[in-house]
């Protein structure tokens, strides 16, 4: 998400986890519940156009919009600038996890080391992403998902981890609009500009697993797309006042007869789902493009904001053990929605809290075009004796969870880092 006058704050969701860059600075938040938002930094030093946290560490990547080509890496607990890189054009997406760093320009991208900041690899000449549009798995594969061509909706996936293409997924016929990873890194989520159909796909071997009808009467642009923790839902947000929640159960099995088709009664369904289903089955009678229509699958909840035309970030997390939809929008607040996991339906506004900031005015300049260089310059760019005590910082701003499944329910999985003792 970009600043523009319409959209004042740059917002990055992670779970409990929100961080909001403004003209004026940045500021970190964490939802403990549903009523406590704490604000646990803020920074008021400069004007920020993208922050991004690593999950609850003190580790946090900026970009100012006064210096739109340099990347600052900071230790925001030590209020400590770790190092900082300078690009050829604008960075207009930053993404992170624990073993990688991926800055994200137009025409291509950077693959970093997170724990010495070096430049492993050059995604180089990529389809033109003037949007910055790309995902970094969270997990331990570290996949890299980003437009494969700017005219039709193809998603690229890279091997951040061993520096590699994986696959190419023809997703859509218009070109993508938002991208998201499940935590493991095995389903791809997607949109297209268009934003009526949400796709779900196995990062294996590119094939469908779900497809989802956000809507009918009109295209709209998504803004925002998200699994949750246990990925059993896919949520959306877009420029409409409608947040949907998607519920991803077992994909069909094909061997499924229509004779075994269950009753609405039996699943309580409704007649539309059961409709659906019905269609499903008997797809050769009717044509394609009909019954692509009815198979879709539609959401399972949704949320009503009181805004529209706002984009927005969205996310399912649990709060206390129970799950809760997060909507952050670009005018300065957080939502909390209550979801019921058994039978959907419309999701309930538990809490509305205002994020302190204010507006910021338009959009980070692209570099002029005489002022190129071919790589980003640093000081880590070749570890030295003098930045030891830069790479030790980088150490323990990103200090390695447990070993074993993550409880992403449960504060002590993600703690945030504390400052050594001296």
């Amino acid at each position: 998400m970009f600043l523009s006058q319409e959209n004042p704050l740059k917002l990055s969701l992670y779970f409990r986890s929100l961080a909001v860059g403004s003209k004026t600075g940045y500021k970190l938040f964490t939802l403990s519940a549903v009523d406590n938002l704490v604000k646990i930094y803020e920074n008021e030093s400069e004007d920020i156009c993208l922050v991004e946290r690593l999950f609850n560490s003190s580790l946090v990547a900026v970009v100012s919009l006064s210096s739109p080509r340099k990347l600052k890496v900071c230790h925001f607990k030590k209020g400590t600038e770790i190092c900082n890189y300078s690009y050829s054009n604008t960075i207009l997406a930053i993404k992170l996890n624990r073993k990688r760093l991926v800055v994200c320009l137009e025409d291509s991208l950077y693959v970093h080391n997170i724990q010495d900041m070096r430049v492993l690899h050059n995604i180089r000449d990529t389809p033109a992403n003037p949007m910055g549009l790309c995902t970094l798995c969270n997990g331990e594969s570290s996949y890299l998902a980003y437009p494969g061509s700017s005219t039709i909706g193809e998603v690229q996936v890279f091997d951040a981890l061993n520096l590699s293409a994986k696959i190419m997924i023809p997703a859509h016929e218009s070109p993508l609009a938002a991208m998201a990873f499940n935590y493991t890194g095995q389903q791809l989520a997607t949109a297209s500009e268009r934003g009526t159909v949400i796709r779900v796909f196995n990062v294996a071997d590119g094939s469908r697993l779900w497809e989802f009808r956000r809507g009918v009467k009109r295209c709209v642009a998504i803004s925002s797309l998200a699994f949750s923790p246990d990925a059993m839902f896919l949520c959306c947000s877009s420029n409409t006042e409608t947040v949907h929640v998607f519920r991803l159960d077992q994909p069909d099995s094909p061997g499924q007869s229509q004779q075994n088709l269950p009753q609405p009664a039996e699943t309580g369904a409704g007649w539309m789902e059961y409709l659906s289903m019905a269609v499903s089955k008997s797809a050769n009678l009717l044509p394609a493009r009909m019954t692509d229509v009815f198979s879709q699958g539609r959401a399972f909840a949704t949320a009503h904001l009181p805004f529209q035309g706002v984009r927005s970030v969205c996310c399912v997390v649990s709060i206390q053990k129970v799950p809760r939809l997060l909507v952050a929008s670009a005018d300065g607040y957080l939502y909390v929605y209550e979801i019921n996991t058994a039978e959907g339906g419309d999701c309930v506004l538990l809490r509305q809290h205002k994020l302190d900031g204010k507006e910021t005015e338009g959009c980070p300049p692209k570099a002029p075009s005489g002022d190129v260089v071919d790589k980003p310059s640093s000081s880590l760019a070749m570890p030295k004796p003098e930045d030891s005590d830069k790479l030790r910082e980088m150490k323990f701003a990103t200090e390695l969870p447990p070993e074993g499944p993550l409880q992403l329910d449960d504060d002590s999985e993600f703690p945030p880092v504390t400052q050594k003792t001296e």
